[in-house]
Protein backbone atom coordinates (compact mmCIF):
# COMPACT_ATOMS: atom_id res chain seq x y z
CA UNK A 1 0.00 0.00 0.00
CA UNK A 2 1.34 3.50 -0.98
CA UNK A 3 0.91 6.34 1.57
CA UNK A 4 2.20 9.95 0.57
CA UNK A 5 1.46 13.01 3.35
CA UNK A 6 1.14 16.62 2.68
CA UNK A 7 0.69 18.68 5.77
CA UNK A 8 -1.30 21.88 4.75
CA UNK A 9 -3.44 24.55 6.48
CA UNK A 10 -6.74 24.88 5.98
CA UNK A 11 -8.58 28.41 6.63
CA UNK A 12 -12.00 27.07 5.42
CA UNK A 13 -12.76 24.42 8.35
CA UNK A 14 -9.77 26.80 10.65
CA UNK A 15 -7.71 23.24 11.47
CA UNK A 16 -4.03 22.02 10.47
CA UNK A 17 -3.63 18.69 9.77
CA UNK A 18 -1.95 16.04 8.06
CA UNK A 19 -3.68 14.21 4.58
CA UNK A 20 -2.74 11.04 3.37
CA UNK A 21 -3.64 9.16 0.55
CA UNK A 22 -3.87 5.21 -0.01
CA UNK A 23 -3.84 3.65 -2.83
CA UNK A 24 -5.69 0.46 -4.02
CA UNK A 25 -4.52 -1.49 -6.85
CA UNK A 26 -6.59 -4.41 -6.70
CA UNK A 27 -8.46 -4.72 -9.96
CA UNK A 28 -11.13 -8.02 -8.85
CA UNK A 29 -11.69 -11.14 -10.08
CA UNK A 30 -12.09 -10.18 -13.72
CA UNK A 31 -9.92 -7.56 -13.69
CA UNK A 32 -12.49 -5.17 -14.84
CA UNK A 33 -11.95 -2.73 -11.73
CA UNK A 34 -9.47 -0.01 -12.44
CA UNK A 35 -7.57 1.55 -9.68
CA UNK A 36 -8.14 3.92 -7.30
CA UNK A 37 -7.20 6.39 -4.49
CA UNK A 38 -8.74 6.97 -0.78
CA UNK A 39 -8.07 10.30 0.05
CA UNK A 40 -7.90 11.26 3.69
CA UNK A 41 -8.55 15.20 3.48
CA UNK A 42 -9.00 17.33 6.12
CA UNK A 43 -11.99 16.90 8.93
CA UNK A 44 -13.30 18.10 11.43
CA UNK A 45 -14.23 17.33 15.59
CA UNK A 46 -17.75 16.82 15.79
CA UNK A 47 -17.77 17.96 19.47
CA UNK A 48 -16.46 21.51 18.24
CA UNK A 49 -20.46 21.99 17.43
CA UNK A 50 -23.35 22.96 19.54
CA UNK A 51 -26.46 20.83 20.55
CA UNK A 52 -29.50 21.65 19.40
CA UNK A 53 -32.13 20.92 22.59
CA UNK A 54 -32.68 17.16 21.22
CA UNK A 55 -29.23 16.51 21.61
CA UNK A 56 -28.28 16.58 17.99
CA UNK A 57 -24.87 18.01 16.18
CA UNK A 58 -25.81 21.51 14.63
CA UNK A 59 -24.30 21.20 10.90
CA UNK A 60 -25.12 24.37 9.65
CA UNK A 61 -26.75 26.87 12.06
CA UNK A 62 -28.06 29.57 8.75
CA UNK A 63 -24.93 31.77 9.79
CA UNK A 64 -21.73 29.80 8.78
CA UNK A 65 -19.72 27.11 6.58
CA UNK A 66 -17.88 26.06 9.15
CA UNK A 67 -17.08 22.31 8.85
CA UNK A 68 -18.30 22.21 5.10
CA UNK A 69 -15.81 22.13 1.93
CA UNK A 70 -16.08 20.80 -1.93
CA UNK A 71 -15.89 17.13 -2.14
CA UNK A 72 -12.48 15.94 -3.12
CA UNK A 73 -11.54 19.89 -2.02
CA UNK A 74 -9.79 21.73 0.75
CA UNK A 75 -12.66 24.73 0.09
CA UNK A 76 -15.77 25.64 -0.45
CA UNK A 77 -16.86 26.29 -3.69
CA UNK A 78 -18.48 29.60 -4.43
CA UNK A 79 -21.38 27.96 -6.11
CA UNK A 80 -21.92 27.27 -2.82
CA UNK A 81 -23.21 30.37 0.06
CA UNK A 82 -25.47 31.32 2.50
CA UNK A 83 -29.38 32.79 1.36
CA UNK A 84 -31.41 34.33 4.14
CA UNK A 85 -30.34 31.70 6.58
CA UNK A 86 -30.37 29.37 4.36
CA UNK A 87 -27.84 27.09 2.94
CA UNK A 88 -27.73 27.80 -1.13
CA UNK A 89 -26.37 26.20 -4.26
CA UNK A 90 -26.61 28.53 -7.16
CA UNK A 91 -26.39 27.56 -10.67
CA UNK A 92 -25.45 31.20 -11.65
CA UNK A 93 -24.96 33.08 -8.24
CA UNK A 94 -24.59 36.84 -8.15
CA UNK A 95 -21.25 38.94 -8.56
CA UNK A 96 -19.23 35.96 -8.59
CA UNK A 97 -16.89 35.35 -11.51
CA UNK A 98 -16.25 32.28 -13.03
CA UNK A 99 -18.14 30.36 -10.23
CA UNK A 100 -16.72 26.93 -8.92
CA UNK A 101 -19.32 24.03 -8.49
CA UNK A 102 -19.44 20.45 -7.33
CA UNK A 103 -20.19 18.80 -4.82
CA UNK A 104 -20.60 19.77 -0.89
CA UNK A 105 -19.73 17.96 2.08
CA UNK A 106 -19.57 18.03 5.92
CA UNK A 107 -15.90 17.03 7.05
CA UNK A 108 -16.69 14.34 9.20
CA UNK A 109 -16.95 10.71 9.31
CA UNK A 110 -20.26 9.33 10.54
CA UNK A 111 -20.91 5.42 11.25
CA UNK A 112 -24.23 5.52 12.63
CA UNK A 113 -26.49 8.81 12.68
CA UNK A 114 -29.51 10.47 12.33
CA UNK A 115 -29.52 13.28 9.47
CA UNK A 116 -32.43 15.85 9.36
CA UNK A 117 -32.75 18.90 7.19
CA UNK A 118 -35.09 20.45 5.25
CA UNK A 119 -34.85 21.56 1.28
CA UNK A 120 -36.56 22.96 -0.97
CA UNK A 121 -35.67 23.23 -5.06
CA UNK A 122 -35.81 25.12 -8.26
CA UNK A 123 -38.26 24.78 -11.12
CA UNK A 124 -37.42 21.38 -12.78
CA UNK A 125 -34.45 21.02 -9.88
CA UNK A 126 -32.92 17.75 -9.09
CA UNK A 127 -30.19 17.30 -6.58
CA UNK A 128 -29.58 14.63 -3.79
CA UNK A 129 -28.23 13.95 -0.40
CA UNK A 130 -25.00 11.57 0.10
CA UNK A 131 -24.06 9.67 3.16
CA UNK A 132 -21.05 7.00 4.76
CA UNK A 133 -19.02 8.74 1.26
CA UNK A 134 -15.61 8.12 0.71
CA UNK A 135 -13.31 10.11 -0.86
CA UNK A 136 -11.78 9.14 -3.88
CA UNK A 137 -9.26 10.72 -6.34
CA UNK A 138 -10.75 11.56 -10.23
CA UNK A 139 -13.99 9.87 -9.01
CA UNK A 140 -17.48 11.38 -8.48
CA UNK A 141 -19.14 11.36 -5.11
CA UNK A 142 -22.17 9.02 -5.67
CA UNK A 143 -19.65 5.83 -6.93
CA UNK A 144 -19.49 4.81 -2.98
CA UNK A 145 -22.54 6.22 -1.71
CA UNK A 146 -25.98 5.76 -1.54
CA UNK A 147 -28.22 8.67 -2.88
CA UNK A 148 -31.05 9.82 -1.37
CA UNK A 149 -33.07 11.69 -4.00
CA UNK A 150 -34.10 15.06 -4.29
CA UNK A 151 -35.87 16.22 -7.23
CA UNK A 152 -39.22 18.36 -8.65
CA UNK A 153 -41.04 15.49 -9.06
CA UNK A 154 -43.40 17.64 -11.01
CA UNK A 155 -41.41 18.66 -13.79
CA UNK A 156 -37.94 17.42 -14.02
CA UNK A 157 -38.12 14.17 -16.77
CA UNK A 158 -36.22 11.79 -13.84
CA UNK A 159 -39.54 11.38 -12.36
CA UNK A 160 -40.61 9.46 -15.08
CA UNK A 161 -37.30 7.42 -15.70
CA UNK A 162 -35.99 4.61 -13.58
CA UNK A 163 -37.70 1.67 -12.22
CA UNK A 164 -41.79 2.19 -10.61
CA UNK A 165 -40.67 5.66 -9.47
CA UNK A 166 -37.23 5.05 -8.22
CA UNK A 167 -35.56 8.41 -9.41
CA UNK A 168 -38.21 10.64 -7.52
CA UNK A 169 -37.85 12.28 -4.69
CA UNK A 170 -36.83 10.56 -0.90
CA UNK A 171 -36.14 7.07 -2.98
CA UNK A 172 -32.64 5.43 -2.92
CA UNK A 173 -31.70 6.46 -6.40
CA UNK A 174 -32.61 4.45 -9.05
CA UNK A 175 -33.02 1.21 -6.69
CA UNK A 176 -36.15 1.50 -4.65
CA UNK A 177 -39.21 4.10 -5.32
CA UNK A 178 -40.10 6.08 -1.83
CA UNK A 179 -43.57 4.99 -1.11
CA UNK A 180 -45.71 6.79 -0.04
CA UNK A 181 -44.12 9.78 -2.67
CA UNK A 182 -45.51 12.57 -0.12
CA UNK A 183 -42.99 15.42 -2.05
CA UNK A 184 -44.05 18.75 -1.43
CA UNK A 185 -44.53 21.18 -4.64
CA UNK A 186 -41.50 23.26 -5.99
CA UNK A 187 -41.09 25.92 -3.79
CA UNK A 188 -42.05 24.17 -0.69
CA UNK A 189 -39.75 23.48 1.85
CA UNK A 190 -40.06 19.46 2.60
CA UNK A 191 -38.62 18.15 5.59
CA UNK A 192 -35.82 14.46 5.16
CA UNK A 193 -34.33 12.20 7.82
CA UNK A 194 -31.98 9.04 6.90
CA UNK A 195 -31.36 7.42 9.37
CA UNK A 196 -28.26 4.47 9.57
CA UNK A 197 -27.69 2.43 12.03
CA UNK A 198 -25.37 -0.70 11.65
CA UNK A 199 -26.03 -0.64 7.87
CA UNK A 200 -29.48 -0.53 8.51
CA UNK A 201 -31.10 2.45 6.37
CA UNK A 202 -34.44 4.34 6.87
CA UNK A 203 -35.18 7.24 4.66
CA UNK A 204 -38.37 9.64 5.75
CA UNK A 205 -39.94 12.46 3.72
CA UNK A 206 -42.04 14.64 5.38
CA UNK A 207 -42.59 12.72 8.49
CA UNK A 208 -42.99 8.99 7.10
CA UNK A 209 -41.20 6.52 6.12
CA UNK A 210 -40.74 6.03 2.53
CA UNK A 211 -37.59 3.96 2.03
CA UNK A 212 -35.66 0.84 4.06
CA UNK A 213 -33.11 -1.30 3.02
CA UNK A 214 -30.04 -3.09 4.84
CA UNK A 215 -26.36 -2.41 3.14
CA UNK A 216 -23.43 -4.87 2.65
CA UNK A 217 -26.34 -7.77 2.36
CA UNK A 218 -27.14 -10.42 -0.70
CA UNK A 219 -30.19 -8.12 -1.04
CA UNK A 220 -28.33 -5.00 -1.30
CA UNK A 221 -25.94 -6.58 -3.60
CA UNK A 222 -28.77 -7.73 -5.73
CA UNK A 223 -30.50 -4.40 -5.96
CA UNK A 224 -26.93 -2.86 -7.30
CA UNK A 225 -27.13 -5.28 -10.03
CA UNK A 226 -30.56 -3.97 -10.90
CA UNK A 227 -29.32 -0.48 -11.60
CA UNK A 228 -26.95 1.83 -13.32
CA UNK A 229 -23.96 0.75 -10.80
CA UNK A 230 -24.02 -2.83 -11.98
CA UNK A 231 -20.47 -4.96 -12.21
CA UNK A 232 -21.51 -4.84 -16.27
CA UNK A 233 -22.08 -1.14 -16.46
CA UNK A 234 -19.84 0.54 -13.43
CA UNK A 235 -17.66 -2.20 -12.00
CA UNK A 236 -15.97 0.15 -9.95
CA UNK A 237 -18.83 1.78 -8.76
CA UNK A 238 -20.41 -1.89 -7.68
CA UNK A 239 -17.79 -2.49 -5.89
CA UNK A 240 -17.19 0.68 -3.87
CA UNK A 241 -20.87 0.44 -3.21
CA UNK A 242 -21.05 -3.49 -1.95
CA UNK A 243 -17.93 -2.14 0.79
CA UNK A 244 -18.87 1.12 1.26
CA UNK A 245 -14.94 2.00 1.80
CA UNK A 246 -14.00 -1.48 3.56
CA UNK A 247 -14.08 -2.52 7.00
CA UNK A 248 -14.92 1.19 8.38
CA UNK A 249 -18.18 1.31 6.99
CA UNK A 250 -18.44 5.39 7.58
CA UNK A 251 -17.93 8.42 5.70
CA UNK A 252 -19.01 11.67 5.30
CA UNK A 253 -22.15 13.58 4.50
CA UNK A 254 -22.52 15.76 1.11
CA UNK A 255 -25.34 17.42 -0.91
CA UNK A 256 -25.05 17.19 -4.76
CA UNK A 257 -24.11 19.80 -7.32
CA UNK A 258 -26.64 18.54 -10.27
CA UNK A 259 -26.53 21.92 -11.60
CA UNK A 260 -29.93 22.94 -9.98
CA UNK A 261 -30.67 25.97 -7.29
CA UNK A 262 -31.89 24.07 -4.49
CA UNK A 263 -32.22 25.53 -0.85
CA UNK A 264 -31.35 23.75 2.68
CA UNK A 265 -31.87 24.41 6.22
CA UNK A 266 -31.87 22.93 9.58
CA UNK A 267 -29.10 20.51 9.20
CA UNK A 268 -28.46 18.49 12.52
CA UNK A 269 -26.88 14.98 12.96
CA UNK A 270 -27.43 12.66 16.17
CA UNK A 271 -24.68 10.07 16.65
CA UNK A 272 -26.37 6.62 17.66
Amino acid sequence: MKRSFVYVLIATIGVSVSSCASKNTSSGPDGAVPAYEFLDLPKVKLKDFRKNSDGAYVLFDGSSLEGWRGYNKEHVPSKWGIEDGTLKFSANPEGVDNPEGGDLIFAHDFKNFELEFEWKISQSGNSGVFFLAKEIKDQPIYISSPEYQLLDNENHPDASQGVDGNRKSGSLYDMIPAKPQNAFPVGEWNRAKIVVNKGKVTHYQNDEKVVEYELWTPEWTELLQASKFSKEQWPLAFELLNQVGGKSKSGVIGFQDHGDDIWLRNVTVKEL
